[in-house]
């Protein structure tokens, strides 16, 4: 049983009199008459792992675009690849490569040319940082599963965590002790030999709390060669020294392999998107890595102000086959400190944010000619240093009651060396040092309880990761990214119609954007740092509910990005992302837990895949149905079919920088038809 804070009122006896009769008063008045006990119960909650509520509370406070997403949302289908847990969260654009957890993550058009690992998005979990220290980062070390509610900060809304990249933070918050099942566990089957199992344990005793998973997950994959296995343990254990003071230590481990299809070219695609690429094949690519980390969260609290101190370490050995064979092991640590003080300033309210973190990561960056996917003659050995410091903070503070007017700032300073120890073709080392000041203005207006309008005008900074400086075959030293943001939106809800609306729209004028380029067959040949890009577009998310038992979800993006005059690319569209997308949910939610209905996603125009600008992915729409029942305790199901028309698409594409109209391979197929269906038990 999780511990209870207990308040027990009751009545003293009570003491009727009639005046008409004193004998009878006095025998009333000497009689007892004592009402029933009542209880009332305040479950206990932890500082490190706010629950829910809480967090959605001071999310809404951003005077941005931010979101909240509760797993009930996810958990009635699929739970595998972050699209899945992120295909409804308005801003965010997520297509994952072969129906795995590599995936083209982008916000605002942050980091467009990765469809694996990551680069221009924070991501966090329970607010201690993912990403290795140069930036990039692995989607395997996220389990939805094991998340007890995720938070995204799209843009420079995301500086209270530290972060200036366009695209922003994503938060992935583990569940505590508190608010965990005592037991849980989760069985998913389905299509391409789909298997999904997980158990889960969690409990409060005393002053201690804790929460412990286990995940496997494996898959053929829909594409030939593109099989997946993956092991994760996830678990904390918080330690409550008084009502002030609470600290929580964090253990994740994951353990992930991964065969690479690779990318088809468009009469592949159209002829059999089951197929992968013989080049794939006959070097046996693939992406195979062990991660653990251990951190620990701190908070005290002390009258309306909150201290929280962090601390990390994450080691990660890497054997990734691919054009070469890349051996790596990577050592990550740092730590932060952060305050949050809600006391007002001058008889108003107030909230003020400001904190430091420090990161740096070493990697041992080892490489070999690919011969059938094992070691060959060594190509290049190098060590690859990365260190970030940022100083930031964020004041808004309300001139009026519905009023609050926004300012901040984050100091940054990144360095990347790399030593070259190979030297066979002469010395490719370097050290380069990055640094800026990212500062944020806005407001935001409460028109009443329910409905919020906000602006901001921002600058963001990223350096590059080692990705862009060496992850081709060739040495690519470039400058850092920079750009000025300037958004606009509301959210709110208007009951009359059942309605809750999450929009916003944003013009960013990007300097330097780190594009990294691929020849005709998809390997890397470096990064450029182009003059001047600009993206805008809006992020639309909407949900309608109807006469107590419809539920339509919906998300829209535009997404219009562009070369700015560029010497080469003139003002051509930015290659890898459609320029409107639209997915939908439409649910009838029965008595007693049942739900049943479609769903779609569609993409209305062809997009570019190279920066030139002459090769093109078609438009596609797929349809779905899911169904299925749920509780907050006990057993539920759901079942659900993907993709039911069996449309040949790409999910995804690589990107290049001219294919002078040829086709190429460059498209990744969606998954074909598909059922899934899973069973779940909570107590």
């Amino acid at each position: 049983m999780r511990p209870a804070l207990v308040f027990t009122l009751s009545f003293a006896p009570l003491g009727l009199a009639l005046m008409a009769d004193v004998t009878k008063a006095e025998e009333q008045a000497s009689t007892a008459v004592e009402l029933p006990e009542i209880t009332v119960r305040a479950e206990a909650q932890s500082t490190t792992l706010p629950d829910i509520g809480t967090a959605r509370h001071r999310i809404e406070r951003t005077p941005g675009a931010v979101n909240i997403v509760d797993p009930e949302q996810y958990r009635s289908g699929r739970v595998n690849t972050l699209q899945d847990l992120l295909g409804y969260t308005p801003g965010v654009f997520i297509q994952p490569r072969f129906g795995s957890d590599e995936a083209r993550l982008s916000i605002r058009g942050s980091g467009l040319q990765r469809t694996f690992h990551l680069r221009g998005i924070h991501l966090l979990h329970d607010g201690v940082p993912l990403n290795l220290a140069d930036g990039s980062g692995d989607f395997q070390a996220i389990d939805g599963l094991s998340t007890d509610y995720i938070e995204v900060y799209r843009g420079a809304n995301a500086l209270q965590y530290g972060s200036t990249t366009l695209g922003g933070a994503i938060n992935f918050v583990s569940p505590s002790g508190y608010t965990a099942p005592v037991l849980q566990a989760r069985a998913e089957y389905g299509s391409y030999d789909y298997r999904r199992f997980q158990g889960a344990a969690a409990g409060a005793l005393g002053l201690a709390d804790g929460f412990l998973s286990y995940t496997h997950t494996e898959q053929d994959g829909f594409q030939r060669h593109s099989e997946q296995n993956n092991e994760r343990v996830f678990g904390n254990l918080g330690l409550r020294f008084d009502e002030n003071l609470e600290t929580r230590f964090f253990v994740h481990v994951t353990d992930t392999e991964s065969q690479l299809p690779g990318n088809l070219t468009k009469a592949q695609l159209e002829a059999d998107p089951r197929q992968a690429n013989p080049f794939n094949v006959s070097g046996n690519q693939k992406r195979d890595f062990f991660l653990s980390r251990l951190s620990n969260k701190t908070t005290y609290t002390f009258g309306a102000n909150r201290l929280e101190l962090i601390g990390f370490y994450a080691y990660k050995d890497l054997f990734h086959p691919i054009f070469q064979v890349l051996d790596i092991v990577s050592d990550d640590y740092g730590g932060g400190l952060r305050l949050v003080s809600e006391a007002p300033w001058f008889g108003r309210q107030n909230i003020l944010t400001a904190g430091f973190n420090a990161h740096a990561g070493l990697a041992e960056d080892d490489r070999f000619r690919n011969v059938g996917g094992g070691h060959g003659a060594r190509t290049q050995n190098m060590d690859q240093r990365s260190v970030n410091y940022s100083v930031y903070f964020e004041e808004q503070h309300y001139v009026a009651p519905k009023l609050a007017l926004v300012g901040g700032g984050q100091f940054s300073h990144a360095t990347r060396e790399l030593e070259d120890k190979l030297l066979s073709d002469g010395d490719s080392s370097f050290d380069e040092s990055f640094t800026a000041f990212s500062p944020k203005f806005g407001a935001r207006y409460e028109l009443n309880e329910n409905v919020q309008i906000f602006g901001n005008v921002s600058r963001s900074f990223e350096p590059p990761s080692f990705g862009e400086l060496s992850g081709g075959q060739l040495i690519t030293v470039v400058d850092d990214q920079e750009a000025t943001t300037v958004e606009v939106g509301t959210r709110g809800t208007y009951d009359p119609w059942s309605m809750i609306w999450d929009v916003a729209y944003y013009s960013a004028w990007v300097s330097d954007e780190l594009l990294s380029l691929a020849d005709a067959r998809g390997q890397p040949l470096g990064t450029i740092s182009a003059d001047a890009t600009t993206h805008q577009g809006i992020e639309l998310g909407l949900v309608n509910r109807f006469l107590d038992r419809f539920e339509l979800r919906q998300i829209y993006l535009w997404n219009d990005f562009d070369f700015d005059g560029d010497a080469v690319f003139g003002d051509n569209q930015l290659a890898g992302i459609p320029e409107h997308f639209y997915r939908a949910e439409f649910l009838y939610h029965f008595p007693w837990g049942f739900y049943f209905g479609p769903n779609v996603e569609w993409v209305p125009g062809d997009y570019p895949v190279d920066h030139a600008n002459t090769l093109f992915a078609d438009s596609y729409a797929i349809m779905g149905l899911k169904g299925g029942y749920r509780s907050k305790r006990g057993f539920g199901f759901f079942i659900e079919g993907r993709n039911l028309t069996d449309n040949n698409y790409a999910a995804t594409t690589g990107v290049i920088d001219n294919a002078r109209g040829r086709d190429s391979a460059q498209f990744l197929p969606g998954d074909g038809a598909s059922v899934f269906a899973g069973i779940e038990w909570r107590m």
